[in-house]
């Protein structure tokens, strides 16, 4: 069979697809456990490089996208027996690990990084607005995934990638909220 690329959709086609899937989940119901995030990211320029149009479309699809899914479907999630929410961070967006001369990230793109990191504190603001409630609220760092964003160069299949959003998305009702995650554990902001 021949496979096909699809072409993910673009910002302003993204509301309409939330509600879109907010509507076939809230007829669907049954079994859902939690809802898993997943990013549209782009790898641009550096910051002395990156075009200021170019970085807004990032944080439109890394982080309000994000917060536009999360937010459709928080009512779903509340009347869940299971509610979790994971979104995809990357060990990129961790300011200690930026910061640390012994750390190697290998090549870090200033925009892609900038909003995953501004990603983790949004997931740090909807777990403590959330913490009085079942759901649990956590970032993954799936690793160095061959996916199309880096031309398929990951050292890691999506297998391996997906352990940790798994482990999150089956966390004890006592497990961690608003925490930053990969295979091993806790990952530092």
């Amino acid at each position: 069979m021949q496979q096909r690329h699809v072409r993910p959709p673009r910002a302003h086609q993204l509301p309409l697809l939330v509600r879109l899937a907010q509507q076939q989940i809230d007829r669907a119901r049954a079994g859902v456990r939690g809802v898993r995030v997943e990013h549209l990211g782009g790898w641009p320029d550096e910051p002395t490089s990156l075009d200021p149009a170019a970085l807004l479309r990032l944080v439109d699809t890394n982080v309000v996208g994000v917060v536009r899914v999360t937010n459709a479907m928080l009512p779903l999630l509340r009347r869940s027996a299971y509610p979790r929410i994971v979104n995809q961070s990357s060990h990129v967006a961790s300011l200690t690990l930026q910061t640390d001369p012994g750390t190697d990230l290998g090549g870090i793109s200033g925009g892609y990084a900038t909003t995953k990191t501004f990603l983790n504190a949004v997931t740090v603001r909807y777990a403590a607005e959330l913490r009085s409630t079942p759901i649990l609220v956590n970032n993954a760092c799936p690793g160095y995934v061959a996916t199309d964003l880096n031309a398929f160069s990951g050292t890691r299949t999506a297998e391996e990638g997906a352990r940790v959003v798994i482990r999150l998305a089956t966390l004890p009702d006592d497990g961690p909220t608003g925490g930053l995650f990969d295979d091993e554990g806790p990952v530092p902001w």
